[in-house]
């Protein structure tokens, strides 16, 4: 219940538009009821039991605010139709009130669900943008410990199960118990007795329900959980169907495929059996109940022991039969709940899960990045028992160039994602213009800085959207500008659309190197004034390579920089190079210091490049 008052707190704000609700609900409720009441003036005009009204005295009474009032005030209007215009007169009369309370019950039923489809569609709004904006401050980390693919599912599958299965059934939640309830005070009142036979046969069907809903409750969690599976499958496979290719891996992801498949479809056929089990059930009972009570009540008419006439009792059974129908969708509802409350949990999960990088409380802001950044014993550990970086101390001044090189592993990229506040270190401190990394506004650090990653991330957009990503008000002049530093114009050019030519899912339409020059055109339109390159030309073939590094050397004047490269040849200008082996700093100093090292680590990975 805590889950789906929490799930309904997104449809906020909900006072208004529910108690609009319950009152249009309440309204349609009254005037059905007052509809299948109508059957026993109607039924008494047609088994002739109306003319003793004839021979008695009628008087108009007082009003009261009490159901008594209303029922003798109709018996009033109906008795002097019969007696002043006749029996078919006062047929009309039931027949023209049936027409007019089934019309504004009809009527207040629409608007209760024209409320209701407003409640659904914002609470589905604000929670897919509660979990997508969750997501989005979330810390690298936390997609590093996630499935893509399930994240995709909760926000996508699980949302829609919640819609289908939780909002969907809101109507049914506020409405139907009010029915019941309404149809079992006008039972009390036509015969209290027979109404509390009812009572006492009804726990009956309840045992039957509760052992079906734990099994519901626990196969709703598998169904999910087995579906997120799929997802991820079907994201790794779509995102390297080159490789799966490549190997002929396609009969191992099929059958991986297959084995997430079957067990979906196999837990959603049992859940869907029980389920649709829940309705006929209902309904076997339902008729069961009608049946007993016909039959119980029946002897209590035909030996004149009941407090009801005939055409009392037959109006009895006709809205005895009506509470089913509020009996089957309620249980139908809670079904169905029981599966939406497990995807609502995968939801809140996401919900739930606070990033680890936030701003402190007395956070400031770097309006203008001044002076430098500094190491000071760093430590770094993305499980919290092996470091990946140790004592790392270095001096990052305004205006120069810092490059990391070392081999694959050793820590170089993890430096550089601490930098922007990717990570936080787990020991040791990094400072921006002498305040603490943890200590200034997470924004307006990244506000400083450009970043072209090894891997290059573009939208499926066009390739002018791609390089003004972070900078929306760019001029076509500005972007065709950044393109050139980047030597990216040309090839751009003869695009079939030129810089609106959409580029494919993460830029799959694109060369290796065409991918990476509009990131480096992104990052040049930015123009912060610290740069971070990770590999930024490592997919560029040689002739790209030198036009690109021409042009990289010309953004960096009067800018700091970080640089991680493999290709050492691309760093030699650098103001200092540090050599991370093993998450330590075992050299460092430029090129030609590092050169004249005899054995150093720098001069054998030179030599080594040199010869290939």
């Amino acid at each position: 219940m805590k889950i789906y008052l929490r799930l309904l707190s997104y449809a906020r704000p909900l006072g208004l538009s529910l108690s609009q609700y319950i009152v249009f609900a309440l309204l349609a409720i009254v005037f059905g009821l007052l509809n299948i009441s109508l059957l026993i003036p109607l039924l008494e005009v047609l088994f002739g039991t109306v003319d003793q009204a004839a021979d008695t005295p009628i008087s108009n009474p007082e009003f009261s605010f009490t159901i008594n009032y209303i029922k003798e005030k109709f018996n009033y209007y109906f008795l002097s139709t019969v007696n002043e215009y006749g029996k078919i007169a006062a047929l009309e009369f039931v027949c023209i009130m049936i027409l007019a309370t089934n019309l504004l019950k009809g009527f207040f039923r629409y608007f209760a669900t024209r409320v209701m489809v407003f409640i659904r569609a914002r609470l589905i709004m604000n929670l897919r943008s509660t979990i997508f904006n969750r997501l989005s401050d979330m810390h690298t980390g936390f997609f590093s410990e996630h499935k893509k693919g399930d994240l995709t599912s909760r926000m996508t599958s699980d949302i829609q199960e919640v819609e289908n299965s939780i909002v969907n059934t809101i109507a049914v939640v506020f409405r139907e118990p009010a029915t019941l309830i309404g149809f079992f005070f006008l039972l009390f009142l036509m015969s209290a007795k027979l109404t509390f036979f009812t009572i006492l046969v009804l726990p009956t069907a309840g045992f039957a329900f509760s052992k079906l809903l734990r099994k519901l409750k626990k196969q709703a969690a598998e169904v999910q959980v087995i579906l997120g599976n799929m997802v991820s499958t079907i994201d790794e496979a779509l995102g390297s169907i080159k490789v799966i290719r490549g190997f002929n891996a396609e009969n191992y992801i099929n059958k991986k495929f297959e084995v997430h498949n079957q067990a979906y479809s196999s837990t959603l056929r049992s859940m869907s059996l029980k389920r649709d089990l829940a309705s006929p059930l209902t309904e076997f009972f339902g008729v069961g109940l009608v049946a007993g009570i016909l039959y119980y009540g029946g002897t209590l008419v035909l030996n004149q022991e009941a407090d009801l006439k005939a055409s009392e009792f037959i109006t009895y059974i006709v809205l005895l039969s009506q509470v089913m129908a509020p009996m089957r969708l309620i249980s139908s509802a809670v079904t169905a709940i029981q599966r939406g409350l497990e995807a609502g949990k995968r939801v809140l999960s996401i919900i739930d899960t606070k990033p680890e990088i936030v701003d402190s409380p007395n956070a400031v802001s770097v309006e203008k990045f001044e002076k430098g950044i500094d190491f000071k014993g760093v430590f770094f550990s993305y499980d919290g028992e092996k470091d990946v970086l140790k004592n790392i101390n270095f001096e990052l001044k305004r205006g120069k160039t810092v490059a990391l090189v070392g081999p694959s592993g050793g820590g170089k990229s993890t430096i550089a994602d601490l930098l922007p506040r990717f990570y936080d270190p787990t020991k040791g401190r990094i400072e921006i213009d002498g305040k603490a990394l943890n200590e200034v506004k997470i924004k307006s650090i990244r506000a400083q800085m450009g970043i072209v990653t090894q891997e290059s991330m573009l939208f499926n957009d066009s390739i002018a959207n791609n390089i003004a990503f972070t900078k929306t008000e760019a001029t076509r002049e500005e972007i065709i500008e950044a393109a050139k530093i980047a030597n990216a114009h040309d090839f751009i050019m003869q695009a079939e659309k030129g810089y609106d030519t959409v580029i494919g899912d993460r830029g799959l339409k694109l060369s290796g190197g065409q991918r990476q020059r509009i990131s480096i055109a992104r990052a040049v339109l930015k123009n912060p004034d610290i740069l971070i390159l990770d590999e930024a030309t490592s997919a560029l073939d040689t002739e790209s390579e030198k036009l690109v590094q021409e042009a990289l050397t010309n953004l960096l004047k009067n800018r700091t920089s970080l640089i991680i490269a493999h290709r050492l040849s691309t760093i030699q200008h650098a103001d200092e190079i540090l050599v991370i082996k093993d998450g330590e700093i075992v050299e460092r100093g430029n090129h030609l210091k590092l050169m004249q090292l005899k054995d150093g680590v720098y001069r054998k990975l030179n030599e080594l490049q040199s010869t290939i």
